[in-house]
């Protein structure tokens, strides 16, 4: 079955596997290392077990019908943040004081993209990733909104909203790799290509447990 026709269930039944998939145990790091960047084991090793040390943080992949297919948003980040200047994330940030994963994604998301409203329907959480760079600990959620959000990016966060589909994640052609400076040294860095954006990094690698999940759910 090609990844076009994976994604010909209804919306129903796509999130009803999609919920059903996610409440059983993750395909966790053996899925995320396959867009991990190379230099990633040597940071892990000088943070000294971040993923203890990490502070908690929260990402969200909104799924939404458009058209025949479900779409999810990714934000192409200014250069006015404090991290990850210029690059393709999904919406969220930085978890406050006594609140969940649930509700910082939600929050982050509205303050990034404007309100969603009160559907959005929480179909579960993905593997955490600590990116030791900004030393945050990323818990990703997955959700799901009946209809296409109307989106009201906030300019000094937002340079541009991206959207990607579950066809194009699952589409083996827009997995690619590209050389970057960094650290000192150049890297080929395994990356997703959405249009003339290359999406890396704790992105990339949490879409790519994403992708094996929706995977296993879609599978006859």
């Amino acid at each position: 079955m090609s990844a076009t026709e994976r994604v010909l269930f209804s919306y129903e039944e796509i999130i009803h596997r999609l919920r059903e998939r996610l409440a059983r145990p993750l395909p966790g790091p053996s899925a995320q290392w396959e867009m991990a960047p190379p230099y990633r084991r040597a940071l892990l090793a000088q943070g000294n077990d971040g993923l203890v040390q990490g502070r908690d943080a929260a990402v969200l992949i909104l799924l939404y019908p458009n058209g025949p297919d479900l779409a999810f948003p990714l934000t192409l980040r200014t250069l006015h943040v404090v991290h990850h200047k210029g690059q393709i994330s999904l919406p969220g940030g930085a978890c406050e004081p006594g609140e969940s994963p649930v509700e910082a994604a939600l929050r982050e998301t509205e303050e990034e993209l404007g309100p969603l409203g009160d559907q959005v329907e929480i179909l579960g959480l993905l593997t955490p990733v600590f990116i030791p760079p900004s030393g945050f600990l990323v818990h990703p959620v997955v959700g799901y909104l009946p209809i296409r959000p109307v989106f009201r990016p906030a300019p000094i966060e937002v340079a541009e909203v991206l959207e990607a589909s579950l066809s194009w994640l699952l589409d083996p052609r827009h997995q690619d790799e590209e050389e970057r400076e960094l650290y000192g040294a150049r890297w080929r860095i395994p990356v997703f290509r959405l249009g003339n954006h290359a999406i890396w990094g704790a992105t990339a690698m949490i879409l790519a447990e994403f992708r094996a999940v929706v995977r296993e759910a879609l599978e006859p």
